[in-house]
């Protein structure tokens, strides 16, 4: 089973963005996905940035997948994506249908923003040139069962299995608008929010995540308890989302699940909203299933 780090969903600074990508370079993750996927106005790193970073990690021996953004908006986002396509020199992943029209028969990943939840989908993909399949976040497990037997040959499955659930997009900039600032003018607000600026109900819980144009929820998915659930499933590929804090420790709790190690365990999340895996069984993805407290138990 392979360890992926998914593109960083949020705005941070250039440095920070730099340190983290050289931070994988000795972490045991095999694939890591690089670009921006929720708006087209951060441009923290340059495109000279981009290829010197998939040019360090793929000298580290990474598969590096360039990223596409899940919602065009704009002829000039359009425009865009066809040069950052035929610019990757590795396969991408691509987020929109846009995108995959724009393969023209490269290989490419279907990411987890595409509409794929029957097996008809999954083989259309398959004949375009997806090589490698993000599940919807929402997916239960035995339907992702049930996809695997039937999937295409030589094609992979991946999950999310740790991180903030991207859960919708919009053409409205909640961020900005939680600033009393115009989408056009935004002042690039989100970026004093490195993990999403944390949505409460009127009861005071954590409840979503604002993240610019994207919703995400306030909990963490932890798929850790679910390991042996999620290989005897068919899982080839387990997805860790960029946090600003812990990450190289998560990589390690994942790693050591992975090849059965005894090891410290994940760490408690510092994020309000607790961890989460309730979409794995088919209920609401902010639940918790009282498995999930063994994942922080030390051993």
């Amino acid at each position: 089973m392979k360890l992926s780090v998914g593109p960083i969903l949020y705005l941070w600074e250039r440095a920070a963005a730099l340190d983290f990508y050289a931070s994988l370079c000795t972490a045991p993750v095999d694939i890591v996905y690089v670009g921006e996927v929720v708006c087209s106005k951060r441009r923290m790193l340059t495109r000279e940035d981009w290829t010197a970073v998939a040019q360090r990690l793929a000298a580290a021996g990474k598969e590096v997948v360039t990223t596409t953004l899940a919602l065009l908006e704009a002829e000039s986002e359009l425009a865009t994506l066809g040069r950052q396509i035929n610019a990757a020199s590795g396969p991408f992943e691509a987020n929109d249908y846009a995108a995959v029209e724009s393969a023209n028969g490269r290989e490419f990943v279907a990411g987890p923003h595409l509409n794929v939840y029957n097996a008809a989908t999954l083989a259309l993909l398959a004949r375009l040139g997806a090589r490698r399949w993000v599940a919807p976040v929402e997916l239960p497990l035995a339907t992702l069962a049930t996809l695997a037997v039937t999937r295409p040959a030589g094609l992979e499955i991946e999950v999310f299995a740790y991180g903030r659930l991207p859960l919708a997009f919009s053409a409205r900039c909640f961020t900005a608008r939680a600033a009393n600032r115009p989408k056009d003018d935004c002042g690039f607000v989100c970026g004093a929010h490195p993990d999403g600026l944390t949505l409460h109900s009127r009861e005071r819980q954590p409840f979503l995540a604002l993240n610019g144009i994207q919703t995400q929820s306030a909990a963490v998915q932890n798929l850790l308890p679910h390991l042996p659930r999620l290989r005897t499933a068919g899982v080839d590929v387990l997805r860790l989302s960029p946090q600003s804090r812990d990450f190289l420790d998560v990589v390690r709790a994942f790693d050591d699940a992975r090849q059965a190690r005894n090891g410290p365990g994940l760490p408690d999340t510092f994020l309000s909203g607790g961890y989460c895996d309730g979409y794995l069984d088919g209920r609401a993805g902010m639940e918790r299933a009282a498995s999930a407290a063994a994942a922080t138990a030390p051993p």
